[in-house]
């Protein structure tokens, strides 16, 4: 079964800087920025907390079911081409001592306007184990490369559609082992920020270990979290989904299927009592309305945001079919996971230099899988998901504009909303100390008007991102988090974007696109964020996807945040392909299945 134990944690200490060159166009949202910081003397850490509190052997399938193949403190200097790295021994990043802060902010704001920011998934299971790396090792050592991913085909997943039998299979007629049935059922339910999603899977028991068939899938708009002080309608939400899994599951085999609900990162924001509350309505929900048995005392819960991750990083490998028992097997893909409210990275770092080192802590899972064992990097961003970054963005810009003026009936122009649109944001202030316990909430008219606009937004993020946050184990991504140089321990291989990087990018590329360039999505920021007229230039032929620019004024955001997060987060290379998908042979990529085999790992005794 899956074990996940924590190492080490350790508390960073965030220091907001600005780190955006000065703009080439005047525009009065960042002539408003500077005022802020010079007055301000820089965002420290309170104006800060002020700003952004909280804080495919396979098929990739598109939409249109067509298959194809497929820090130590830091300024970060811009350039034209985007973020570039500066190579030094400490993994490319500048040292700056923080006693510079002395200096005055009028100093601080000048020397960080001048230098500016910088443009940057087996068919075979015996055992499945993850553990974190044990303390004190010398680090994991691979002296040579292992064979490149996999190359997409179009092989074809049996469905529930074309399954002639829900309640047999024909891979075998009889179970590998008598103590279970011939065919399990399972069910997951994703509790997410923004909805809910039921993944209903078929597996076999014809060998040692349940074989993964099908899956059927539905989804449901507003989260659990959107039921802060509803939690029987939190519960009664699910009745849709768990009504699905009543139609697909034969009669028979219900009292053997196991469900299990997992909240993410949207139910973690809530507090304490109020998630708990929710899950204990869910759990009874289920209990006393649905045939189907709970899987086990963690059955109902908040899902651990490294689990996340590592769930998503098995469901891709295992049915990229990169983690089999297979001697040849190819190196896996690293899978990089943006949800509402957190985003996931995590990969499989290859040590080919003596200099080079993985620094233990809960940031390292050694995972046994099929009879090899991978050791894995993983991080979940808590409140950098889209959603997440969306709202952080919004709440700096509100900041900046008019400091200690918050009832104001006014408009605020926001770089980060397209040219000619606007939008209603609701901003969340922090609690005062008058009311510790209140976060009062405002509604705020937002503008893109004439500075909307990449670069400008671009700035903005780079706020958010935190790039320049106290590294106290280097080298670090962002926000302070220690992780391993891509380009020392993953130059070459595979990248998989999923859930929000797929619905955001889909609807812009040419029908059965499934990988693009990095650099691709500066590019398409810049188009976007230009406003209608370029819209109409670039996708006027395309009705989808005039049809999504024009019901989200925040696209330049959300495009401008994700080419952030992996050219300046993660350090990407701008030429590196990167491979977009929401299925592989049908099924539904994200944490689901990794999970559910975890359950199904745990042993379950039942008779149909």
């Amino acid at each position: 079964m899956l074990e996940f134990d924590q190492q080490d944690s350790r508390t960073t200490k965030t220091t907001a800087i600005s780190t955006s060159q000065a703009p080439q166009k005047s525009n009065t949202i960042l002539r408003k920025q500077e005022k802020v910081l010079e007055e301000g003397n820089g965002l420290d850490t309170t104006a800060q907390n002020r700003a952004y509190t909280a804080s495919s052997p396979v098929t990739m399938r598109s939409s249109n079911n067509n298959h194809s193949n497929s820090t130590p403190l830091a300024i970060l200097p811009r350039i034209n081409n985007g973020y570039s790295r500066r190579d030094s021994p400490d993994g490319g990043r500048r040292r700056f001592k923080w006693k510079l802060l002395g200096l005055g902010g009028t100093l601080l704001f000048l020397f960080v306007w001048i230098l500016g920011p910088r443009e940057r998934r087996q068919k075979v299971w015996d055992t499945v184990g993850i553990y974190p790396h044990e303390k004190g090792g010398e680090g994991y050592q691979i002296t040579t490369l292992p064979p490149q991913p996999t190359t997409i085909s179009a092989a074809t997943r049996l469905t529930f559609e074309t399954d002639p039998n829900p309640s047999s299979t024909t891979h075998c007629t009889k179970p590998y082992k008598p103590s279970v049935p011939l065919v399990q059922w399972a069910l997951m339910i994703d509790a997410g920020s923004t909805g809910s999603r039921i993944h209903i899977y078929k597996f076999h028991n014809c060998g040692p270990s349940p074989e993964y068939e099908y899956e059927v899938f539905e989804k449901i708009k507003g989260g659990l979290s959107s039921y802060a002080s509803n939690p029987e309608g939190a519960a009664q939400s699910l009745d849709g989904l768990m009504d699905k899994a009543l139609e697909v599951v034969p009669e028979e085999f219900r009292k053997c299927t196991p469900v299990a609900v997992k909240a993410t990162a949207g139910l973690r924001l809530l507090g304490l009592e109020d998630s708990e509350n929710i899950l204990d309505a869910v759990r009874h929900r289920l209990e006393t309305e649905y045939p189907f048995p709970i899987a086990g005392k963690d059955g109902v819960v908040i899902m651990d945001g490294k689990d996340e991750g590592v769930y998503a990083w098995i469901t891709a490998n295992y049915l990229l079919d990169t983690i089999s028992s297979n001697k040849n097997a190819h190196s896996t893909y690293a899978v990089l996971d943006l949800g509402g409210a957190s985003t996931q990275i995590v990969f499989e770092p290859t040590i080919t230099r003596s200099d080079t080192k993985f620094e233990d802590g809960d940031h390292k899972y050694r995972l046994h899988f099929g009879g090899r064992e991978h050791v894995l990097y993983q991080n979940s961003y808590l409140g950098y998901g889209l959603m997440q970054a969306r709202n952080s963005v919004h709440r700096l810009v509100d900041f900046m504009h008019l400091p200690g003026k918050k009832n104001l009936d006014i408009e605020i122009a926001n770089p980060c909303l397209s040219q000619g649109t606007r939008r209603t944001v609701t901003i969340e202030d922090p609690p005062s100390e008058c009311a510790p316990g209140e976060s009062p909430k405002r509604n705020i008219t937002m503008i893109g008007a004439d500075v909307g606009d990449f670069e400008s937004c671009n700035r903005v993020v780079e706020l958010v991102m935190a790039k320049h946050a106290l590294c106290h184990v280097k080298p670090c991504s962002f926000n302070g988090v220690y992780q391993p140089s891509i380009l020392d321990t993953f130059p070459n291989g595979q990248i998989l974007l999923l859930s929000y990087f797929y619905d955001r990018l889909e609807p812009l590329l040419p029908p059965s696109t499934t990988t693009i360039h990095i650099d691709h999505l500066k590019t398409l920021a810049q188009q976007i964020c230009t406003g209608p007229s370029s819209w109409l230039k670039h996708w006027g032929s395309n009705p989808t996807a005039m049809a999504e620019l024009q019901d989200r004024p925040e696209y330049c955001l959300d495009m401008t945040f994700m080419h952030a997060l992996l050219r300046l987060g993660y350090e990407f290379k701008a030429e590196r392909v990167v491979s977009i998908a929401k299925q592989i042979e049908d099924t539904e990529l994200g944490w689901c299945l990794g999970a559910t085999i975890a359950v199904l790992e745990g042993g379950i005794t039942c008779e149909i």
